[in-house]
């Protein structure tokens, strides 16, 4: 990850670092962005900067300016609640970089999640707090302008996640592209577009969502579908139990937080959604990295893609979800 001056030079000229050396510490994280964390004299801080071709082995391009979406939707999401979102402290004009507040003591969600420490209650309150920011920002015409990042949201999930997998299965290549113009249409609420366990810290007062640079004004069943993906995986992945039991602990106090339209309405399209995703997932150009066993990933396989050709609820689709094929 290299720095540049100019990047310094803006985090002087926004009074966060004085004149001397300023000391970036790169965090590991995900494959869009550079991520440090710099000493300050008001403490310490973290600064990311977009990537125009991401970390993957596939071509993978995405536009730089979703740094300033983030960056809309952190503060959207701390008007709602300020406790569900870091502050962010400075938009920094090199490569729409920006700087927010380091979170000490808050563990990664997907780190607790992989070394076995599963908690339900905590599962409950991202559903609860993913859904509060779509019924506040449901049918509203100000956040619908503010979010005009179609072409974004379709560089970053639909193409490298549905169209992908559609370009190169026959069979499958209907519901996909069904899916992602739907996706296309619907303008329900303001989505996050990346709500996984890699993005989520256990703050004290509960969950604290990250890294919003996909996000677009659009149907919130893809947020409720894209973190239930990822606790299934690991479900098949551990073969814990506990898992399935966080995702219907999350897909049942999201579902309490529906008041925009019909509940039964939206687990329908997240049920289709999670199926869609979940092929994603070994087939498309962002599998998931700790899914390698090939009799998991034959597993996640099977089942996706009978529930993308004979759709189920979300709540049904979880309640039978599977870990093994025994």
């Amino acid at each position: 990850m290299r720095v540049d001056a100019d990047m310094i030079e803006d985090l002087r000229s926004a009074g966060l670092v004085g004149e001397g050396d300023v000391a970036f510490e790169p965090l590991t994280g995900g494959v869009s962005c550079d991520v440090w964390k710099v000493e300050t004299p008001g403490g310490p801080i973290v600064v990311k900067r977009p990537l125009e071709q991401l970390r993957v082995a596939a071509e993978w391009h995405a536009p730089v300016e979703r740094g300033t979406s983030e960056v809309r939707w952190l503060k959207r999401a701390r008007g709602v609640d300020p406790r569900i979102a870091p502050e962010v402290l400075a938009e920094l004009p090199t490569g729409h970089a920006f700087a927010m507040r380091f979170l000490p003591g808050c563990p990664v969600w997907k780190d607790e999640l992989m070394a076995g420490h599963v908690d339900g209650a905590f599962a409950a309150q991202v559903g609860t707090g993913i859904a509060a920011v779509h019924a506040a920002t449901a049918h509203n015409d100000g956040d619908r302008s503010d979010f005009p990042n179609d072409e974004m949201f379709r560089a970053l999930r639909v193409d490298p996640f549905l169209l992908h997998v559609a370009a190169h299965d026959v069979e499958l290549a209907p519901a996909l592209t069904a899916l992602a113009g739907d996706l296309a249409s619907r303008k329900i609420a303001l989505v996050h577009g990346d709500v996984s366990p890699k993005n989520i810290l256990v703050g004290p007062d509960g969950p604290v969502f990250l890294d919003a640079e996909c996000a677009v004004y659009g149907d919130p069943a893809f947020d409720l579908a894209f973190c239930t993906t990822h606790l299934l995986l690991k479900a098949v992945w551990s073969g814990d139990a506990r898992l399935n039991e966080a995702a219907a602990a999350l897909v049942g106090a999201y579902r309490a937080g529906i008041d925009w339209e019909i509940a039964d309405d939206v687990l329908r399209r997240a049920g289709a959604l999670t199926a869609a995703l979940l092929i994603a997932r070994v087939e498309g150009k962002s599998p998931a990295p700790y899914l390698t066993d090939h009799e998991h990933k034959r597993i996640v396989r099977d089942q996706a893609r009978a529930l993308l050709l004979g759709p189920a609820p979300l709540d049904a689709l979880v309640a039978h979800w599977k870990r093994t094929l025994a």
